[in-house]
């Protein structure tokens, strides 16, 4: 309140408290406990009491005013822009049962414009759903700002519950949705759902989530029971500035337990990423976490501004008890699908790849591949049920004509890799190269189509082979108690000769003819749990086909 003038007490303005005095403080939240549902437009009057749309507010500066109690709702004009961001802070919202709403009315989305900062701002707290707005960053926010930023920088390890972003779309800022755990805090957010959201022209990648350093002797991770689906990220460019760190990911997940990415779709992204970056972007990848599943998503055409990274799928550093499955990747600069370690902390383990179809990968990177694995210390992973079609680069630089990327790439660090039942094809090129002759105890390889319609052609350590039975002999993979597996046999893809620009069709890597029966060892001698359907949500039958198709009659 300000201060008193000449000739007028104290006592005569506190009478005069709620009238409209020009000078005089008036509550932005009427009395009563609520909850309220608080309206702003264009055409408001921030003198309002805001509580319905006949007499709403007319800014967001207004609705900062407000501290919000469970079961408020701030509710903006639909197909309205406001100038301004919103921020809930600690002691605000923080009731899972009775979330705070943010979301729009009347016909349309409203849009957020702030200027240089973030969109929607949520720090220490949580019980908050974002709902059907749009949020635009300018020129600085690109550099600065989030479209959405959920922050929890409490300590003594104290997860904030429910979390939820519905139809909204986010463009314009240094990342479109970013949920983290701040430096100092050990614990981040639970029970996060985001579906429906549209991330895309933003800086250093569209939805990210991130927490604390990994400590591998003590793992713990910040955000837990985590669900994306419907998401679309794209044309998150990178920053050509940054050359310490990647940027230009679609969606990032760090530092995450118990999370599932479904029915999304990554493209486009990486374009502007740092030429000479050590990192570089993904699609759609996982670091720093466990009990992941990453399911019917698609990505493609993401690129890389440097020579490392640039792929589809990604299973980074630290990624433990992990899914990835049913999902397609193709045309992606980098590999389709990467398991990587570049730690040697003996935490990345125990993870699946499986029914999933890579089509063109590896487009500017031949020293990838549809499917690479590889890193320190990484341990027991399966790789079964795959489609994999690589076909020769036109779009490669005169240096790189002659190299084609191979369908599977296995480098050295691993134990416990097994690869069953998958279909490897290629127009000439190599159908598996691999860093050394691995012996059958460290990786192993049985029941898989390796097939070619050009030269046939596979790299076993500093040895190449140009048949199957040859390859077969000299390094016993392929066997099952002495008996051959796999085939060279023709699978009858139509990938193998239809135009690139077919990528998001899936049935191009459908079998066109019966694939010999009894390839592989089948899950009952793999030991692996192939689960309920394969990539088209087809029943797996009890003796499954190679590959990620079963046959329609197993319905």
């Amino acid at each position: 309140m300000p201060k008193a003038t000449a000739g007028v007490s104290v006592a005569a303005l506190l009478l005069l408290a709620g009238c409209d005095v020009p000078g005089v403080y008036r509550p932005a939240r009427p009395a009563g406990d609520g909850p309220y549902v608080f309206h702003v437009s264009p055409d408001g009057d921030d003198k309002n009491d805001g509580l319905s749309p006949e007499k709403p507010w007319r800014t967001l500066d207004q609705a900062n005013r407000v501290r919000f109690r469970p079961g408020d709702r701030l509710r903006l004009k639909g197909g309205e822009r406001f100038r301004g961001s919103v921020t809930l802070d600690k002691g605000e919202a923080g009731s899972p049962g009775r979330p705070v709403v943010i979301e729009s009315y009347g016909t349309g989305r409203a849009t957020i414009a702030p200027r240089g900062t973030s969109g929607i701002t949520v720090r220490d707290t949580a019980g908050v759903e974002v709902r059907n707005v749009s949020l635009v960053g300018d020129a600085k926010a690109l550099r600065e700002g989030v479209g959405i930023a959920f922050r929890n920088s409490l300590p003594g390890g104290r997860r904030l519950d429910h979390v939820r972003i519905t139809d909204v779309e986010a463009r314009g800022f240094q990342n479109g949705i970013s949920v983290g755990a701040e430096k100092g805090a050990t614990a981040g957010f639970g029970d996060v759902r985001i579906s429906g959201v549209s991330v895309h022209h933003n800086l250093e990648s569209g939805l990210v989530f991130y927490g604390p350093d990994f400590e591998a002797g003590r793992p713990a991770y910040a955000h837990t029971g985590l669900r994306i689906d419907r998401a679309e990220a794209y044309a998150n460019t990178g920053d050509p500035k940054s050359d310490r760190r990647n940027t230009g990911s679609g969606i990032v997940l760090g530092s995450v337990r118990d999370a599932k990415v479904t029915r999304s779709i990554a493209h486009d992204n990486g374009a502007k990423s740092s030429a000479v970056a050590e990192e570089g972007p993904e699609g759609i990848w996982v670091y720093d976490s466990t009990r992941v599943v990453l399911e019917n998503n698609r990505s493609y055409r993401n690129r890389t501004g440097s020579r490392v990274d640039g792929g589809g799928f990604g299973l980074d550093n630290n990624v433990s008890s992990s899914v990835v499955q049913y999902n397609l990747a193709y045309g992606n600069d980098g590999p389709g699908f990467l398991v990587y370690s570049g730690q040697p902390t003996g935490a990345h383990k125990n993870n699946v790849v499986r029914f999933n179809m890579s089509w063109d990968d590896a487009r500017k990177l031949p020293e990838y591949g549809g499917i690479v694995a590889y890193g320190a210390r990484l341990k027991n992973l399966d790789i079964y049920h795959n489609t994999v079609v690589m076909r020769t680069n036109s779009l490669a630089s005169a240096d790189e004509a002659g190299v084609r990327p191979p369908a599977l790439r296995l480098r050295d660090g691993m134990s416990g890799v097994r690869v069953r039942n998958n279909i490897f094809a290629t127009d000439g090129g190599p159908l598996l190269l691999t860093e050394s002759p691995y012996r059958p105890g460290t990786v192993r390889l049985q029941g898989n189509v390796y097939y070619s319609t050009g030269r046939w052609s596979l790299g076993w350590g500093a040895d190449s082979f140009t048949a199957l039975d040859g390859w077969r002999g000299s390094s016993l993979q392929e066997t099952l108690d002495a008996e051959p597996t796999g085939s060279s046999q023709d699978p009858c893809l139509p990938a193998l000769t239809v135009p690139l620009a077919d990528g998001a069709d899936a049935r191009n890597l459908v079998p066109n003819c019966a694939v010999a029966a009894a390839m592989g060892p089948g899950p009952q001698a793999g030991g692996e749990d192939v689960g309920p359907v394969d990539y088209f949500g087809h029943r797996v039958p009890q003796a499954p086909a190679v590959g990620a198709a079963q046959p329609r009659t197993a319905d």
